[in-house]
């Protein structure tokens, strides 16, 4: 039988109002107390992500997309690939139903007993896309945006120890400060959680373009601030902003990048308070 969500409200009810993510001292267990968000709080954030990365569209939370070897789902594109397949990128997704069986989410009982994609090609993904199969994988990722939202917080939290740990020495305690000063409100936690799934935690030497990264790192790697809220929600709107600039002044001119950046400046504004 599925779980039932409504069996755990006792779980819920110790998640922290805002976003308040736990920011252990160093050399601490970065992974030792989960970060935590408000269901409330999770929705609102889940909804926002999922308008920037898919248009808040149903039929965007399931995608696989030209030249790749797996599928995306859900908000946050979660990777899922087939039987046998090996890739360059994390496998996502069934990380995200082991965290929401963890969280008693209902998930359709063929999910539970196939642990790698049913669909062996895009081809096949998209033969399937009116299956009872894809409908049912629909219904689950739409009535939990905010399950994944609290999975996306989660693993937002084991990013702030890759960045702290690929940062230099010095730099360290002002990563771990300005993280902490924009996690301070469900906004700006919203802010973090969108710009590392839409750019990424800026640690991977192969992301440069002149020795210059534009993940969250970098963007941190920019404010000096001491406000928490709006104001931090500003200083970190303005530095993805300026982080996403530099990356289009040192891109390869056969990339055109400059093509992109209206569309970039314009959801990092959404990470303004005022915006």
């Amino acid at each position: 039988m599925e779980k039932s969500r409504s069996s755990t409200r006792h779980h819920t009810g110790r998640i922290l109002a805002g976003c308040l993510l736990f920011i252990a001292p160093a050399g601490a267990n970065w992974a030792a107390e989960p970060a935590r968000i408000s269901d409330a709080d999770a929705l609102r954030i889940g909804k926002k992500i999922w308008q920037n990365e898919s248009n808040g569209t149903v039929a965007g939370l399931t995608a696989w997309n030209t030249g790749e070897n797996f599928a995306s789902l859900g908000i946050g594109h979660f990777i899922w690939y087939p039987q046998g397949v090996d890739g360059p990128f994390e496998e996502s997704f069934p990380k995200f139903l082991a965290f929401a069986r963890e969280h008693r989410v209902a998930i359709p009982a063929w999910l539970n007993q196939s642990p790698a994609c049913p669909w062996n090609s895009r081809a096949a993904f998209s033969s399937a896309e009116n299956s009872i199969q894809m409908r049912e994988l629909r219904q689950f990722l739409s009535r939990t945006i905010d399950v994944q939202a609290q999975f996306m917080v989660a693993r937002l939290q084991r990013s702030l120890a890759k960045m702290r740990d690929e940062a230099a020495p010095a730099e360290r305690a002002n990563i771990e400060r300005q993280f902490g000063r924009v996690a301070s409100t469900p906004h700006g936690c919203y802010a973090l959680v969108d710009y590392v799934n839409f750019k990424g935690e800026g640690v991977l030497h192969t992301e440069r373009y002149h020795g210059e990264g534009w993940g969250l790192l970098q963007v941190l790697e920019q404010m000096h601030g001491t406000e928490n809220g709006a104001g931090a929600a500003r200083e970190f709107s303005n530095s993805a902003a300026a982080t996403l600039r530099r990356r289009v002044q040192n891109s390869p001119p056969e990339r055109h990048e400059a093509r992109w950046l209206p569309g970039w400046l314009k959801r990092v504004h959404s990470y303004s308070e005022n915006s």
